[in-house]
């Protein structure tokens, strides 16, 4: 198996099988022995650069005593870590956790992100949340609590110094979601927000009519040592987009949204006037 190219899938590819490892407690000679490999061969898997098939993958992962869902998520991922972009389909809504989206935002160093309907997710309230998830079709009930809280646990990367750029269509800030109290609660947790030094929110006006952002959101994700990934999800999907022409159009997209939105001090002033 040829090395394995620096993508979404091949990373996330190579941290599921670096943690199955560890969990066992072994040192790495230790589970090559028991597998008759050489060591050599072991680290060039973990390290990326292949050199297994699928019995021998197998082999490993049932050593390792990998849950029967990771066993077939690690298995699907063995031969298309190399390939750029990814879409996750799922047979019903989105997962409550986000693996691959999480394990991204973990190591990114900056997000510049747009929002045409709703406030962005990392900056919901809570009520706003469930006010959301209530209402979108193939939610259970039972799971609204594990989904609300799974999405205010992803907020914590709001003080992980990281920076963050929403740009947030004004017709988004003024759809009620939850009623009035929950939306002017949710308004002014924006202005709270929008003070940190490490958060940028710039609202693009309903008067300038058409513009570069009207296709539908996204965000676009920058990391220190891989190349920037653009995401964007709908009810039953999430997609990676990671080839230079995707990401190159994204970015023109900003660009041009950077060219008309309101700038931070203007757009504090406009919700402040939404909501009073």
């Amino acid at each position: 198996m040829p090395a394995r190219a620096s993508t979404v899938r091949g990373r996330e590819f190579g941290a599921g099988l670096r943690a199955v490892v560890d969990s066992t407690g072994m040192s790495h000679r230790a589970i090559a022995g028991l597998l008759g490999w050489d060591p050599q061969k072991l680290s060039d898997l973990l390290t990326g650069k292949g050199g297994v098939g699928e019995i021998d993958f197998a082999r490993l992962l049932g050593l390792c005593r990998v849950t029967e869902e990771e066993f077939d998520h690690l298995m699907s991922l063995l031969k298309v870590s190399r390939e750029k972009g990814w879409w996750q389909h799922y047979k019903g809504v989105l997962p409550v956790k986000m693996r691959t989206l999480i394990e991204h935002e973990a190591v990114m160093s900056e997000v510049h992100s747009w929002h045409l309907t709703l406030v962005p997710g990392l900056v919901q309230i809570p009520d706003y949340i469930r006010a959301l998830y209530v209402v979108w079709p193939k939610i259970k009930a039972k799971d609204i609590d594990l989904r609300v809280e799974a999405r205010v646990a992803r907020q914590r990367i709001l003080d992980s110094g990281r920076k963050f750029f929403f740009y947030v269509h004004e017709q988004a800030l003024m759809l009620p979601v939850g009623g009035e109290a929950v939306w002017r609660d949710q308004l002014h947790h924006l202005l709270r927000m929008s003070v940190r030094p490490n958060i940028t929110i710039r609202v693009v006006p309903t008067r300038i009519g058409a513009h570069a952002g009207t296709m539908g959101e996204f965000r676009l994700m920058k990391f220190k040592k891989i190349p920037s990934v653009v995401y964007t999800d709908t009810m039953n999907s999430g997609i990676f987009m990671e080839d230079e022409v995707s990401v190159e159009l994204y970015t023109d997209i900003l660009k041009s949204l950077d060219g008309v939105a309101l700038d931070a001090e203007e757009s504090r002033g406009l919700i402040t006037d939404i909501v009073s």
